[in-house]
């Protein structure tokens, strides 16, 4: 007999939401994304795609795309704040080939985005533009939509990010964003003018990640659109008015605040024309992703959204969807569907929390005050083989193969075998399942 398909609508067409639909869709399910956009597109700039994730896109048969619009970086470079000397080096290119089996890369978030819906669309999926949810009906289940028709499913995924409609629909009260003290500026400039400045040419010419750490801030720089463009994100304090999340930026106010900084990162801000800057802010962790009626989860940020200081957050939201997309291939009857969605936040919640926790604490390495404790956090950047809590979470040997060597869908097939066996505790196994 062939296994049940069902009709999944998913709440949002963002990375995370694109990445749950190309997988529940390869597992032969129905898929219909709700955005409340009125066109598709991504804002934003550089997002890096780690092992862990490249490894689903290749996967997807989606890789090569991805390739053609990003770069592989050769390493990642730890930098003093004072005067960019490094203090450390990861290598990515090829190591993280031949360690992982899939490449480190990095690329524009509106093209990673336009890939995907390219996806998406091949795979079947259909997507809803401009309709907002208003409320959900968990019973039915029944997505409301604002001056549309109600949106009927089998399972619904919400997936519409930080400030998500469909958390506080499932928690029944207003659950907003908090702060986390950080803000970011988002640049970037073009390399050829970076090149005209002699300075410039060893960063313009090496394709490598740079992280300057310096007390209460960091900077973070590499190529994007295939080494044209040169991407920058600046951290520092949040200083913008309550209730202001995003606003123009003073450059003189960015400059001013980067001024005993490396000279080769003030020339660069130097050639800034404008730029913008964000409010840093996060989540609490959740108790729970599903509903007890079995015919509801959460995704991505709207449930587990991250700091950026291990670069994983849109990685995390591509795992997701290969372990729903996974465990949907799996599904051999409709009563199994509340224990999919258990299984889903059992195996995901508990890595995705010490992502959550381990950015959380990259910030306090990163943004260390000059002092007793930096001094040696240097001195271990430059002399010390990595070891375990290294500071520099990327070389630590026991939690970068953690991190990067994760295989979603084997996680995903090993907990469905246990599952099967009566083994996955919280579920109800092959008894409700009449296997």
């Amino acid at each position: 007999m062939p296994n049940p398909k069902f009709h999944v609508v998913i709440v949002g067409a963002g990375l995370g939401g694109l990445a749950a639909s190309i997988g529940i869709s390869r597992a032969g399910h129905e898929v219909t994304i709700l955005e409340q956009a009125a066109q598709l597109g991504e804002i934003g700039a550089g997002v890096q795609i780690p092992p862990n994730s490249s490894r689903i896109l290749k996967r997807w048969g989606v890789l090569p795309a991805i390739e053609s619009h990003s770069t592989a970086p050769q390493d990642i470079k730890i930098r003093s704040y004072r005067d960019g000397q490094v203090l450390q080096s990861q290598p990515l290119l090829p190591y993280c080939n031949e360690t992982y089996g899939a490449p480190y890369l990095v690329i524009h978030r509106a093209d990673f985005h336009a890939v995907l819906v390219e996806a998406a669309q091949k795979e079947g999926v259909q997507i809803q533009l401009g309709s907002s949810v208003t409320s959900i009906d968990f019973t039915t289940p029944r997505v409301h939509v604002r001056d549309k028709p109600s949106v009927d499913a089998d399972i619904i995924i919400g997936a519409d990010g930080l400030k998500s409609i469909c958390r506080e629909e499932m928690l029944g009260k207003k659950d907003p964003p908090h702060l986390t003290g950080d803000l970011a500026y988002r640049i970037t400039v073009k390399v050829e003018d970076m090149r005209k400045h002699k300075d410039l040419v060893e960063l313009a010419d090496n394709q490598e990640i740079n992280i300057w750490m310096g007390p209460d801030s960091h900077v973070v720089s590499y190529m994007l659109k295939g080494g044209g463009l040169y991407n920058i994100v600046l951290v520092c304090p949040d200083n913008l008015p309550e209730l202001v999340s995003t606003a123009k930026a003073d450059l003189q106010e960015m400059r001013d605040f980067f001024e005993n900084w490396d000279p080769q990162l003030k020339l660069i801000l130097g050639m800034v024309q404008e730029t913008s800057k964000w409010r840093l802010q996060n989540s609490h962790e959740m108790y729970r992703w599903s509903h007890p009626s079995g015919k509801f989860a959460l995704m991505g940020d709207a449930c587990h959204a991250t700091l950026p200081y291990l670069a994983q957050g849109a990685a995390m939201a591509v795992e997701d969807g290969a372990v729903l997309g996974a465990l949907f291939s799996q599904i051999a009857h409709p009563s199994q569907l509340k224990d999919l969605l258990l299984i889903y936040e059992r195996i995901r919640k508990q890595r995705t929390t010490k992502v959550v926790t381990g950015s959380t604490h990259a910030r306090d390495i990163y943004h260390c005050p000059d002092g007793d404790v930096q001094q040696e956090r240097d001195r271990q950047f430059r002399e010390e083989a990595p070891f375990e809590g290294f500071p520099n979470r990327f070389s630590d040997p026991a939690f970068q193969p953690w991190l990067y060597g994760y295989d979603a869908y084997r996680e995903a097939d090993d907990a469905w075998a246990t599952y099967l066996r009566g083994r996955f505790p919280g579920t109800t196994t092959r008894f409700r399942a009449g296997l």
